[in-house]
């Protein structure tokens, strides 16, 4: 079984490529082999024959899609319909990775795959579009939305935490917006389960494409995400240089963006929890290990 993964440098993809090693051959494509803001390299995908696709490629820049539009549906919607076409014509099972942007942040409640959409921003709305691309062509897929994604390396919230909490004693956090960090490595573990279950069930003749929700365990808000992070850096990384002694909590209205956040990212995973049967950890657990990671 060939398995090919775009975005490979990514947080996603570089665990993905560790994750799908046991199910055959790999094919990890950076944006020099795939850049789906090229329809002509998106298009050499064709030649490779895979048997699965799985896109961690995307534009995930929120506040830039606001003046970037054109740049954040082509990676986001037109390419990822692109890609949806040539699983098609390779008879290849795609796995694509979508965010809870698609909602408008209302409520409190976990929202379900059948909630209603409402995209506060473009990036969103790049993504629902091509969520809906996926679906219009036909082909096998696997559509996972996730929040608030961390890992060891690239640039996520974790990691710019540890940073500035290195050279600021006092940091302001949004603490009105909730949602579950999510591990790179249990949501590319999460999807290696994923494929190789839909890969038996399409030999078998029994697959069916699905939109599921994927996050870890539990729910916090950034604020209570950062002190979490810095409570146990200190106890996992003693060799950083924490200067930090306050994180102090802001309002949204107080933290000026140029795409408006939603507030409640709070995402229901029970559907993938009951075809798969698998859960992921908690988010405090999972950063434990990656903080881990990050020292080993």
């Amino acid at each position: 079984m060939r398995l090919v993964v775009t975005g490979a440098r990514g947080q996603v993809g570089f665990e993905l490529a560790r994750s799908l090693m046991p199910l055959g051959e790999v094919v990890a494509l950076d944006r020099a082999g795939c850049d789906l803001a090229d329809p002509e390299s998106v298009a050499t995908l064709r030649a490779l024959a895979p048997d699965v696709i799985v896109n961690a490629a995307a534009y995930t820049t929120v506040d830039r899609a606001e003046s970037e539009p054109a740049r954040a549906y082509r990676i986001n919607a037109e390419a990822v319909g692109e890609i949806a076409v040539i699983a098609r014509e390779c008879g290849a099972l795609l796995v694509h990775y979508s965010t809870d942007y698609v909602f408008d942040g209302s409520g409190e409640a976990p929202r379900t795959e059948e909630a209603e959409v409402g995209p506060l921003g473009v990036y969103g709305r790049s993504k629902l579009a091509g969520e809906r691309a996926i679906a219009e062509s036909g082909c096998d897929h696997l559509i996972l939305r996730t929040a608030w994604v961390f890992a060891s390396r690239g640039g996520n919230f974790v990691r710019s935490m540890l940073r500035h909490g290195c050279e600021r004693e006092r940091l302001t956090v949004v603490d009105d917006q909730f949602g579950a960090p999510t591990w790179a490595r249990n949501l590319a573990d999460a999807t290696a389960h994923a494929v190789r279950q839909s890969q038996a069930e399409r030999a078998e003749g029994g697959f069916r494409s699905g939109l599921y929700h994927l996050t870890s365990g539990g729910e916090t808000t950034w604020c209570g995400f950062a002190r979490t992070i810095f409570t146990e850096a200190r106890m996992r990384l003693p060799e950083l240089a924490l200067r930090v002694t306050e994180v102090a909590a802001i309002t949204s209205e107080e933290w000026h963006t140029e795409a408006v956040r939603p507030r409640n990212s709070r995402l229901d995973c029970t559907a993938f929890e009951r075809r798969f049967g698998i859960r992921l950890p908690h988010w405090h657990d999972a950063l434990a290990r990656c903080l881990d990671e990050m020292r080993d």
